[in-house]
């Protein structure tokens, strides 16, 4: 049996425990092990393990993960995603459709601290969607708004997105994470445009919500005030040159837990809950790590990659249109596959296809994370939407699919934005001291 057959066999074996709920990290480090010792020997397959294993949990650039996920565990926990999303409601709430604009923004601040999709759906939701039923709002723009917001968290720095997409091809975590600021932002702006569009149609689907006073919006404001000041110094510091983003995540983090318990938006008897919470999504990232990196070494011993790279070369396709035929894939899979799965999987093969072509790589990174935004709201898996749906239990699972649709036309807009003007990711990387 030649190389390259056990690596498509080993692929297949791959989506095959992925489709059957294997966990990702589990899936990846079976089929890598198992391939290597099938190729090259049960010694090497050992060795590959032991030795990746051994380095993935010791680099220190790992550890922003857990900090990170402790930052955004301990926001979520104090209530600070509630102040968001009501700041942005009593200054946009008036507005038609104002309630599902304010759940967007809510959801792009909380990004900035949560670096997770589902989290931040989660969140954001639980406040924001007993609001829209209260004033009227149709399901499917309700949820819609909850489903699309929540895919900011991968994009908006920090996200646990561009992290895997740095360790996987050795690209700088802080450049990536500033290309993804005015990305997240046009997305958001996007999102609100759509929201504008439907309800401007359809105005019984988003109907005004209550004005505020003057005096609500300052006290909402304020009361914003303490993530906001936290997401400043973090990803600012990092945009500065005076943190390192591994510095960043421990300075958020001890700057956001400080906050919550001096005010007392978080009681002492919430933290081991909290820890334990950050324990077991820092283990899962770490699985997933460990077998992309032993799963890594088994696709470049089956030459599949260069064979690959090599078939598009003679089909003298042009670097836009190989691009092109790239992203296609990456939405067909996203239809099946967990984001952060895909991601593994395809950038050993994708990558140096992509930089072969002259793309930049932190622009391409952004680009993965928006399809991969695109695959979490896609059908028939869309883990958004399965989580929305848990948080709105009476409401049909075609009906939120039917309300993310909009939402999944405005990502496309913004990468066919990005593709034609790659500077709105590098022109801040490009600026970083």
């Amino acid at each position: 049996m030649s190389e390259t057959l056990i690596g498509v066999l080993g692929i297949a074996a791959l989506f095959f425990c992925l489709i059957a709920r294997l966990p990702v990290g589990m899936a990846l480090l079976v089929v890598g092990f198992g391939g290597i010792w099938i190729i090259d020997g049960q010694r090497a397959a050992i060795a590959t393990m032991s030795s990746e294993t051994y380095s993935s949990v010791t680099a220190y650039s790992l550890s922003i993960i857990p900090l990170f996920v402790l930052m955004g565990n301990v926001a979520g926990a104090a209530g600070y995603s509630q102040r968001l999303y009501e700041a942005a409601y009593v200054w946009i709430g008036r507005l038609k459709g104002g309630l599902a604009s304010a759940t967007v923004l809510g959801c792009a601040a909380f990004a900035a601290v949560s670096g997770s999709s589902v989290a931040t759906a989660v969140t954001i939701g639980k406040v924001a969607l007993p609001e829209m039923k209260r004033f009227g709002y149709a399901d499917g723009l309700a949820t819609g708004s909850v489903a699309a917001g929540g895919t900011l968290g991968i994009l908006i720095p920090p996200s646990t997105g561009f992290v895997l997409y740095a360790i996987l091809t050795e690209e700088s975590i802080g450049k990536l994470f500033i290309a993804g600021i005015l990305p997240g932002i046009l997305l958001s702006l996007l999102f609100v445009a759509i929201i504008t569009v439907v309800t401007a149609i359809r105005p019984a689907d988003g109907p005004s919500g209550p004005s505020s006073s003057c005096n609500e919006k300052l006290w909402a404001t304020l009361g914003s005030m303490p993530l906001i000041g936290v997401i400043l110094v973090s990803i600012g510091g990092i945009y500065l040159g005076v943190f390192t983003p591994v510095e960043a995540a421990g300075v958020g983090a001890t700057m956001v837990t400080a906050l919550a318990l001096a005010t007392g938006a978080l009681r002492v008897s919430r933290l081991p809950d909290i820890l334990l919470e950050t324990v077991a999504m820092t283990a899962m990232l770490y699985l997933i790590i460990i077998g992309a990196h032993v799963f890594g070494p088994f696709l470049a011993l089956t030459h599949i990659p260069e064979s690959l790279a090599l078939s598009l070369q003679e089909m003298g396709l042009g670097p836009y249109s190989t691009l092109l035929l790239i992203l296609v894939g990456y939405v067909i899979l996203g239809m099946f596959f967990d984001g952060l799965a895909m991601l593994v999987v395809t950038l050993p093969v994708v990558y140096p296809i992509v930089t072969g072509l002259g793309f930049d790589p932190i622009w391409f990174g952004v680009i993965a994370v928006i399809v991969i935004e695109m695959g979490l709201i896609t059908p028939p898996v869309g883990i958004n939407v399965f989580v929305v749906k848990g948080v709105a239990a009476n409401v049909p699972m075609s009906t939120i699919f039917r309300g993310v649709l909009p939402f999944w036309f405005a990502m496309a807009i913004c990468l066919v934005l990005l593709i034609i003007f790659p500077e709105i990711a590098l022109y801040l990387p490009g600026q970083m001291k």
